[in-house]
């Protein structure tokens, strides 16, 4: 920028801005968008397919003020710099930007942020440059993509299954890969297989372990022996008489290398498998740290590179600054002679580094005790400041071990001939830490199958090796038998997947792209398609009806190498290859045929439901399951003559039962009928016994009159979007608005005798308070949990 020159600097984030201020000169006014400023309507479809599918943007509800104050920055300026991220979300946020501030300021520039550094946003400024029209177009075209199969696919679910349901594009997929996996467990039939292991002694102890490799010199042969106990006990009788003579030693030395820095994929990988973060919260983590946090005097400052990257590649700067750390803090026999150098792979655009620091100033205990610092006494803030440092030391600590020195392992395998058996023991023993005293990789679920090969037949494969040095002995040598044990296994189903593997197979059949994972992963858990148990995903029964009706009426949509070959088109139309409204057509004319026939074969078909061995007691119909907006229920199949409905549980065995009507001592206003709690769209309320001949409701009291003196009490509600609240039941009839997110409870302030408290639940514990502004009574959680929960 030349001197006295003004700009505007315009980021999505505010605490990006926070940051980037610190580092500009008083000739810069830094703005932020708050995310995306346009969209396509939410009340259509937003697209003109027939006229080269035209998208019709909109400002975004609640954006009018911030992009008129945005205008108004820019009029005073003499350039404006659009520093969204370096992404294709951020250059359409650009690009919406742009479209806002030409007739303010037609002078606009983008830069980009690899890292939010005093060094990074120099050379941002120092080389702008023009709004990239493939990048955007990429962008535009995916999000066309994702609302026409939303748009055109949502409503047939509506009709078959219930209102409410959508359809998408990578979504789906996802939800078809658990779906198939969960019935590859369910196909599953267990093989029985054995294996023999025994304790065996030689001239120099200690004793050492053998395991049965082969048979009649064949592996083959001995997977096929040992696959019944039988024949299993029958070896281990004839090894019993065997001589053990030691038959051949290989001792050598294995090298171990170290990873590669993180790309986003396998940063939500290790993020789920060490620190048991689930990918949105890995990818909201790092966001923070590069955007900044407030470290003390240093003010807001970006601790990592861009987080949303599929390239390993790393700056001469940094690795040197990594070689100096290493050789000062490991030592120098730690540090490889020349930097190491990682590949990325053919396929990955290569557009940022890898995710590492972007400074070896800030070690993670350095964080930790900047970070605690400005925390001070709020323990909220202080254990949301533990998971950001915990991130960081996984990406600290991989990068430092991806310039060092391999780990080095001497391995010793034993090969023993017992009669027609042979026999192998290995042992590694570390000799030199190399990377490993930095950072191990975590392992990964067994793959599928793997368990059917059993340890039978390894071959001694290196991986296996067991840690621990084998004892001397010599070629030729006569070993004793100590102890011998034949023992069963069963082959185990493909494990289902957790967050960790499913991102892991989402890369490797490119589904998505790694910057979509953590939001296909929590909107196919939002829908209700997905649940997790355990860390391990589970498809619902309506996730399952949903998958089912798709894969029939829309094959391609839900085929994996159909999505994964979309993905690839996109990355062409942002390198400028392939025209974004050729990719639609080429996709929207056998989705129409598809689309079409859908329609018609579900004209006249029946919402999905699932028949029950329950009978409805009041017509002798079938009971059958249903989907509504709340979730499944047991409803009578003679519908609409006969309207009864019923809530129900599955039982362990898989059957299902009838769940206990919860009943109260009220009674009914109009007709005298008690009344039971149900479950609504909004939450539990009390309707008549009686429904659906009384269809009286009423909202559960809390046992706490409104404060507003208006007659009514307070009651839990829920808003449209699913969150609890608390508020008057005369809403309906008077209007009262008194609200509290707070919980409210039946017990007068003991310091100002207003008549209830309310109650706050966090993650460090309870927190009771006086509803009244001016008494500022609070009970700490240490005193009050026990309490707390009674309440």
């Amino acid at each position: 920028m030349a001197a006295k020159e003004k700009a505007l600097v315009i980021v999505e984030s505010p605490a990006k801005a926070t940051t980037i201020k610190k580092y500009l000169g008083a000739g810069y006014t830094v703005k932020a968008s708050v995310g995306h400023v346009k969209d396509l309507p939410k009340s259509k479809m937003g697209v003109d397919v027939a006229n080269g599918f035209t998208p019709e943007y909109e400002v975004i509800r609640g954006k009018g003020k911030i992009i008129t104050d945005i205008k108004k920055a820019a009029k005073g300026v003499d350039i404006v710099y659009l520093a969204p991220d370096p992404d294709r979300e951020g250059e359409a946020i650009a690009w919406h930007l742009a479209e806002e501030i030409r007739p303010s300021n037609p002078n606009i520039k983008r830069i980009l942020f690899n890292e939010i550094t005093k060094r990074g946003i120099t050379e941002a400024l120092a080389t702008p440059s023009e709004l990239d029209v493939h990048k955007f177009d990429a962008q535009q075209a995916r999000r066309i993509l994702d609302r026409l199969v939303g748009y055109e696919i949502s409503p047939i679910l509506w009709k078959k299954v219930r209102r409410g349901l959508s359809a998408g594009r990578v979504q789906s997929v996802a939800v078809r890969i658990i779906v198939e996996r969960e019935r590859a467990v369910a196909a599953f039939q267990a093989v029985e297989y054995w294996s023999i292991e025994c304790s065996a002694l030689g001239k120099n102890p200690p004793p050492f372990r053998l395991k049965l490799a082969k048979l009649d010199g064949q592996t083959a042969k001995a997977k096929a022996e040992l696959a019944a106990g039988g024949t299993a006990r029958a070896v281990a009788e004839a090894l019993k008489s065997a001589a053990f003579t030691v038959e051949k030693i290989d001792r050598k030395e294995r090298k171990k290398n170290p990873q590669a820095p993180f790309i986003t994929s396998r940063l939500q990988q290790e993020g789920a498998r060490k620190l048991r973060f689930t990918a949105k919260k890995t990818m909201a983590l790092a966001q923070r740290l590069y955007e900044g946090l407030e470290l003390g005097d240093e003010g807001p400052t970006g601790l990592i590179t861009y987080m949303r990257t599929d390239s390993t590649r790393l700056s001469v700067d940094a690795v040197t600054e990594a070689r100096a750390y290493i050789a000062e803090r490991y030592g120098a026999e730690s540090l490889p002679d020349e930097p190491v150098v990682y590949k990325t792979k053919k396929q990955a655009q290569d557009a940022h580094e890898a995710i590492r620091p972007t400074s070896m100033k800030y070690d993670p205990e350095t964080v930790r005790k900047l970070l605690a610092a400005s925390a001070g006494a709020d323990a909220e803030k202080a254990h949301d400041i533990e998971d950001q440092v915990r991130l960081y030391q996984l990406i600290w600590n991989r990068f430092v071990a991806c310039q060092m020195k391999p780990a080095v392992y001497d391995l010793t395998s034993i090969d023993v001939t017992a009669g027609r058996a042979g026999l192998r023991a290995t042992g590694q023993v570390m000799k030199f830490a190399g990377f490993t005293a930095v950072y191990e990789e975590s392992v990964d679920d067994a793959p599928t199958g793997a368990a059917a090969s059993g340890p039978v037949g390894s071959g001694g494969d290196e991986e296996e090796a067991e840690s621990g040095l084998l004892p001397e002995v010599s070629e030729g040598e006569t070993l004793k038998l100590l102890d011998l044990k034949p023992e069963q296994h069963f082959t185990q189903p493909p494990p289902r997947f957790t967050e960790a593997s499913l991102v892991k197979e989402l890369e490797e059949k490119g589904i998505g792209r790694p910057s979509t994972y953590a939001n296909i992963l929590s909107t196919v858990q939002d829908r209700g398609y997905v649940e997790k148990k355990e860390t391990r995903f589970f498809p619902t029964t309506l996730g399952t009806k949903v998958n089912d009706l798709l894969v029939e009426s829309f094959p391609d949509i839900l085929d994996v190498t159909f999505t994964a070959g979309m993905e690839d088109d996109l990355d062409k139309v942002e390198e400028g290859s392939v025209n974004w409204v050729k990719l639609l057509e080429r996709f929207y004319q056998p989705f129409k045929i598809d689309l079409d026939r859908a329609v018609i074969q579900m004209k006249d078909l029946k919402r999905e439901e699932i028949p029950t061995e329950h009978n409805c007691e009041k017509c002798g119909s079938t009971m059958v399951i249903k989907f509504g907006r709340n979730g499944e229920f047991l409803a009578c199949s003679g519908y609409p003559a006969c309207k009864n409905t019923k809530e129900f549980v599955r039982n362990p065995d898989g059957t299902i039962g009838i769940a206990p009507v919860s009943s109260t001592s009220e009674i009914c206003e109009t007709c005298g009928a008690p009344l039971v709690v149900k479950r609504g769209r909004f939450g539990e309320f009390l309707a008549c016994s009686t429904y659906p001949e009384c269809k009286q409701t009423r909202p559960i009291s809390l046992g706490v009159a409104c404060p507003k003196k208006c007659g009514g009490f307070l009651t839990e509600k829920r808003s449209r979007r699913g969150k609890v609240f608390f508020g008057c039941s005369s809403y309906a009839k008077t209007a009262c608005d008194f609200v509290s997110w707070d919980r409210p409870i039946p017990e007068p302030c003991p310091q100002c005798g207003a008549e209830f408290l309310v109650k706050k639940e966090s993650r460090k514990g309870i927190r009771i308070r006086c509803i009244s502004d001016g008494c500022g009574y609070v009970n700490e959680p240490a005193s009050v949990a026990a309490e707390g929960d009674a309440a």
